[in-house]
């Protein structure tokens, strides 16, 4: 053992101060910003350039990429108020429930329904029309749902039920034109109120989305799902309408648009293809960087273990492994697999358009954050990141406390307030309209709404809300303050003062002259330098 310790001894005595002055240069360079690396060598900043670079072209294609979106998502939506219009009787956009009372509204809105289906294609204005399948309409389809047996008399407070679920359907075929007797006829409606739980009726409609001609672009051909229910699940007196619909997009199969040319197309294609060029290009230079960082970092954890005897901390390993790049490696896997998906958007082989802009604007997010690493260079300017930086243990470890103080609101408040009031109805409006109250909003409506409950409720709520509101606004939001602000003092403080320097900084602060040694140096001096680590590999390169 004590021979092993001599011949250590004896290497790191030997070792060439050359050595350690050429570590030292290559962790100052390492560390420098492009600007910094230009005026000392004349390296140009290819890879900040390209990074502005990126910012204008990934913009472009989001925002090209939002308009299409946006026409897709109006399109839906726009259709389905128009089938609430088509489809519900006296149906207006302000009734917030759109329910009936009586047995002969609910034959009557049924009947509607289904007169209003066999005859769309005599009374929509869109471009709508029932489902063909081998040339023949798709059926419409009339569901109960039903308990098996139900005897309930309220006045004598008895009752007789068997709660299995049943459910019957019927199938209308737009065969031909049918009057209102004839289809009362056909379909021979019974419906026993006592056994009713829920009436679906379900119906298949297709669209074709034309505006996108307007915008150099292929429509897409849209399957509605569509479901009409009447609940009467309560048995309340009250039985609620509600219409939802399932969408699929799928690509038209057969198209002519006259006089237009693959021109427009073939441009936005080359144009994706050169962002995906551009971003795998910055991924590869990112990945490089990283990866010197992580070979510089051993380097130097290696030579401090053998020359002093010292570890190197978890925190100065991580000055290595630049999160910037880590950022922009992300950003650009994203934009390539984005850019890929739109392609085949643009060329009807998929019509993914939710996950693609998920992907683009998450991308695009990420681009934009990743340039503020270039304010580095400018402490002014990037103080905002520094004190985020610095500030972001306390406040994780401020926010876990913060958080399970909200958590025991929200279930609080779903439990006791939910069956009363609208915002609370689900765990996750609670957390919603809490996190209004924090804002300074809700709070008049969450009053005036359980004013009409019994006293108990109300005066609960009030307990509830005004312990709430001084706990998380004046409270929690001060203290959570006071923390950014302590930090971003501390900060000015150093950027005015100084601050105190690691033993990594240290160490590539007693670098001699290296802006003379960096503007001079060649590949063959830093190969040099290589190789005289290479010629002690006891000492800190093995």
């Amino acid at each position: 053992m004590s021979d092993r310790a001599s011949h250590t001894h004896e290497s790191a005595t030997l070792l060439d101060p050359e050595c350690v002055e050429s570590l030292r240069r290559k962790l100052k360079y390492f560390f420098m910003s492009p600007c910094q690396k230009y005026s000392t060598r004349g390296r140009i900043p290819w890879k900040m350039m390209l990074q502005i670079l990126k910012i204008v072209i990934i913009t472009v294609q989001l925002v090209s990429f939002g308009l299409s979106n946006e026409m897709m998502v109006t399109f839906k939506e726009e259709n389905l108020i128009a089938f609430k219009h088509f489809f519900l009787k006296n149906y207006k956009d302000s009734n917030k429930h759109y329910a009936l009372y009586t047995k002969h509204e609910v034959h009557d809105h049924i009947l509607y329904t289904i007169r209003r289906y066999l005859q769309l294609q005599n009374l929509t204005i869109g471009n709508q029309a029932l489902e063909m399948i081998d040339g023949l309409a798709t059926p419409l389809s009339l569901c109960q749902q039903l308990y098996r047996h139900a005897r309930v008399v309220p006045s004598n407070e008895t009752f007789e039920i068997d709660p299995h679920v049943e459910t019957e359907c019927v199938s209308v075929y737009p065969l031909s034109p049918i009057t209102t007797d004839s289809l009362e006829n056909s379909l021979n409606l019974t419906l026993d109120f006592q056994r009713l739980l829920a009436v679906n009726i379900y119906l298949k409609i297709k669209a074709i989305n034309i505006q996108t001609v307007r915008h150099q672009e292929l429509p897409d051909c849209y399957d509605f799902s569509i479901n009409i229910m009447f609940d009467n699940r309560a048995h309340s007196g009250q039985i609620k309408i509600s219409l939802s619909s399932g969408v699929q997009i799928n690509v038209c199969k057969d198209w002519n648009i006259s006089g237009s040319t693959d021109s427009h197309f073939a441009l936005i294609v080359v144009f994706d293809c050169l962002i995906i060029c551009f971003c795998l290009l910055s991924l590869i230079l990112c990945t490089r960087s990283v990866h010197t960082g992580f070979l510089l970092q051993t380097e130097y954890r290696r030579f401090m273990s053998s020359q002093h005897s010292k570890s190197v901390s978890w925190s100065e390993r991580l000055e290595f492994i630049n999160g910037w790049y880590i950022l922009i490696i992300i950003s650009d896997a994203l934009t390539i697999a984005g850019s890929i998906l739109k392609i085949c958007i643009q060329s009807k082989e998929l019509t993914s358009y939710d996950v693609c802009s998920i992907l683009l604007g998450t991308a695009t997010m990420l681009v934009w954050i990743g340039v503020m690493r270039y304010l580095s260079f400018f402490q002014k300017y990037y103080i905002l990141i520094l004190t985020l930086k610095a500030a972001l243990p306390n406040v994780i470890r401020f926010s876990i406390c913060a958080v399970m103080i909200y958590l025991s609101y929200c279930f609080c408040g779903w439990i006791v307030l939910g069956p009363h009031h609208e915002n609370f109805r689900t765990f996750s409006r609670v957390a919603g309209c809490l996190f209004s109250m924090i804002n300074g909003d809700e709070i008049y409506s969450t009053f005036t709404k359980l004013r009409e409950y019994s006293t108990l409720v109300w005066l609960f709520s009030r307990l509830y809300v005004y312990s709430f509101i001084p706990v998380f606004t004046y409270m929690v939001l001060s203290v959570f303050i006071a923390l950014i602000t302590d930090t971003y003092e501390t900060i000015r403080h150093y950027q005015k003062h100084g601050a105190p320097l690691s033993e990594l900084q240290a160490f590539i602060a007693d670098c001699r002259d290296p802006r003379n040694y960096d503007k001079n140096t060649t590949n063959e001096d830093e190969e040099s330098s290589s190789f005289c680590c290479l010629c002690a590999p006891c000492v800190f390169c093995t």
